[in-house]
C-alpha cells in the first residue's frame, strides 16, 4: 500500500507535534510547510525582546530537526490558497498535492480595525517582532541620554504595554526588572525615576483567564515593581506619539507594545461558512474541518465545540495545540488501519504567568501557587517545552546568569536603520 501524503501548513506547537508523532508511522509521507525555516517558542519572545535570551535560544531549524526522519520533508514558503476539489495547495514556492491536509497556522495580531495602532505599535508575535522591539527600546534609551528637553526625554522613556494577559504581564514585568537592576549601570546619564511603564487593558482585571487570587496577587506585584496599571482603559488610537483611550485619557510615548488580541490567520480557498468566532475554523471532535473529509485544523486556528468541558471552544494555549496535534496523528494511524478514531478531549494542565525574578503565579488543577514556587514551576515547564536539548541548555545557562546577577549581556542593537525623529 502506497503511503498517504500528509501536508501540514504551519510549524508551531500543533504542526510540529503532529509531524513528529506521525513520522513514526511509515504509512505516511509528511510535508511540513512554513513561511519560516525554523520553529520558535512564542512564550519566550518577550525575553528575546528584553535582551535576556538570544533568538537562537528559542528557535531551531526545521531541516536540522528532520534530518533523521526519512518520511518527513520541509517546504519553505507562505501558504497562499487551498483547492479542495483538486487536493492541492498553492504556496509562494509552488503547488503541493496532498491526501490529507492539516492547517496549524495559528494566529496573527488583531488591531481591532485601528489602522494607526497597526502602523505605529510594536507587536509581539514573531522573532522578528521581538528583535525589532529590542532594537527600538535600546535606540530610544540612547537618544534619551542625549536629549536635553525633559518633556521629550520623558516621552522617549515611557513605555505603554497594551493587553494585561500573560504576555503583557510578562513583558511589562521584565521591563520593570531591567530598569530596576540594570538602568543605573547601563545609562548613568539618566535618572531612573524618569522611566515610566504603563500596563493598560480594556478589562477591569489583569490575567483574565486565571483565578481571582492570581489576578489580585499579580496586580499587587506589578504595582510593587513600579508599573502603573490602568484597567478599564481601552486603546482607541495611537498617532503622533500619543496613545488615546476610549475614556479620553492620553499618554505620550514613543513605544506602544501591542499584546492586546489575536485573530486566526486567513485560509483562502475555504468557504466562509466554516469560519466561526475570531475567524477560527469550525472542526468536529476529530479536528476535521466541517464539510470536508480530508482537511483538518489544529491549535489556535480551530474552534471545536464538541468537547463537553469546553463547549465555547478551547483556550488558545500551547497545550491545546500540542494535545490536538498528537491526537490527530494517533487518529490518522487509526483511520489508516481501519479502526475508530478517538474524539479529542483537552487535558487542562493549568495556567501560569511570570511577573519578575522570583515572582509568578500558577493555577494548576486544584492548586494555586505564587512567588518562588510558581516561578520555579514556570521555569521548569518552559525549559522542557523547548524543542531540542541544545535550546534547553543555552536557555538554562542564560537564566542562571540572569538569576544570579540580575543582568544579561545580550542588549545589542542588531539593525542598521537610521534613527527616526521623535513625534
Amino acid at each position: 500500500m502506497d503511503p498517504k501524503k500528509v501536508v501540514i501548513v504551519g510549524g508551531g506547537f500543533g504542526g510540529i507535534n503532529l509531524a513528529q508523532k506521525l513520522s513514526k508511522d511509515k504509512a505516511f509521507e509528511i510535508v511540513l510547510v512554513d513561511k519560516n525555516n525554523y520553529n520558535f517558542f512564542p512564550p519566550l519572545l518577550y525575553q528575546v525582546a528584553t535582551g535576556f535570551l538570544e533568538a537562537s535560544n528559542i528557535s531551531y531549524p526545521f531541516r536540522k530537526f528532520f534530518q533523521e526522519k526519512a518520511n518527513l520533508r520541509f517546504s519553505l514558503g507562505a501558504f497562499e490558497k487551498v483547492f479542495p476539489d483538486e487536493n492541492r495547495i498553492a504556496t509562494e514556492s509552488g503547488d503541493i498535492r496532498y491526501d490529507y491536509l492539516v492547517f496549524a497556522t495559528g494566529t496573527e495580531t488583531n488591531y481591532f480595525g485601528m489602522e494607526n495602532v497597526r502602523k505605529n505599535a510594536v507587536p509581539m508575535k514573531t522573532v522578528q517582532d521581538a528583535l525589532a522591539l529590542r532594537n527600538h527600546i535600546l535606540r530610544l534609551k540612547e537618544r534619551a541620554t542625549r536629549e536635553r528637553d525633559a518633556t521629550l526625554r520623558k516621552k522617549l522613556l515611557s513605555i505603554v504595554v497594551a493587553g494585561a494577559g500573560p504576555t503583557g504581564v510578562e513583558v511589562s514585568g521584565m521591563l520593570a526588572e531591567m530598569h530596576k537592576h540594570i538602568f543605573k549601570k547601563d545609562y548613568p546619564e539618566l535618572n531612573r525615576e524618569e522611566v515610566k511603564i504603563y500596563l493598560v487593558d480594556a478589562l477591569p482585571v489583569v490575567l483574565n483567564p486565571m483565578s481571582e487570587k492570581s489576578q489580585q496577587e499579580t496586580l499587587a506585584e506589578l504595582r510593587g515593581l513600579g508599573i502603573e496599571v490602568l484597567l478599564d482603559h481601552a486603546v482607541k488610537d495611537y498617532s503622533a506619539g500619543v496613545v488615546t483611550f476610549a475614556n479620553g485619557a492620553t499618554i505620550e510615548t514613543e513605544t506602544l507594545i501591542w499584546t492586546s488580541g489575536v485573530t486566526a490567520t486567513s485560509l483562502p480557498g475555504l468557504p466562509e461558512q466554516v469560519l466561526g468566532k475570531g475567524k477560527r475554523v469550525l472542526v468536529d471532535a476529530y479536528n476535521r474541518i466541517q464539510g470536508f473529509e480530508n482537511i483538518f485544523a489544529v491549535g489556535d486556528i480551530c474552534l471545536m465545540t464538541s468537547d463537553a468541558r469546553f463547549q465555547n471552544g478551547h483556550p488558545q494555549l500551547a497545550q491545546v495545540a500540542i494535545q490536538q496535534g498528537r491526537n490527530l496523528a494517533h487518529n490518522m494511524s487509526l483511520w489508516r488501519a481501519g479502526s475508530a478514531p478517538k474524539a479529542f478531549e483537552y487535558n487542562d494542565k493549568g495556567t501560569m504567568a511570570i511577573i519578575g525574578i522570583n515572582k509568578a503565579v500558577a493555577d494548576l488543577p486544584g492548586l494555586h501557587f505564587k512567588g518562588f514556587i510558581a516561578y520555579f514551576l514556570w521555569l521548569v515547564v518552559h525549559l522542557f517545552s523547548l524543542i531540542r536539548y541544545r535550546n534547553q541548555v543555552k536557555t538554562f545557562y542564560n537564566w542562571m546568569v540572569a538569576f544570579l546577577t540580575r543582568d544579561q549581556s545580550l542588549r545589542f542593537i542588531m539593525d542598521s536603520k537610521p534613527e527616526k525623529p521623535a513625534h
